[in-house]
């Protein structure tokens, strides 16, 4: 049993990491596409023609800072969104 769950997550990380990674992408190449109908020179900021810009754009959004309303319900409030997010993969 516990091999066939490491197996699981084994699969899980080599279908979904280059899926997230491809969406990042072709964020950029939109971005880049977009930049360019407007007349202006779009993400170019970080690496080689805007390369990384993607993964700096991920990791800051991991380093961010996490704010929680003072009056709110704290743990309803972190789980909102999860809670939502596998709802709408449930098809």
């Amino acid at each position: 049993m516990p091999f066939s769950l490491l197996w699981f997550f084994v699969l899980w990380l080599v279908i979904v990491v280059p899926v997230l990674i491809s969406v990042a992408y072709f964020t950029l190449v939109e971005r880049k596409i977009l930049g360019s109908i407007q007349r202006r020179r779009g993400p170019n900021v970080i690496g080689f023609f805007g390369l990384l810009q993607p993964l700096s754009d991920g990791f800051k959004l991991l380093v961010k800072e996490i704010l929680l309303p003072s009056s709110s319900n704290k743990i309803l409030f972190i789980i909102a969104p999860a809670i939502t997010f596998i709802l709408s993969l449930m098809n």
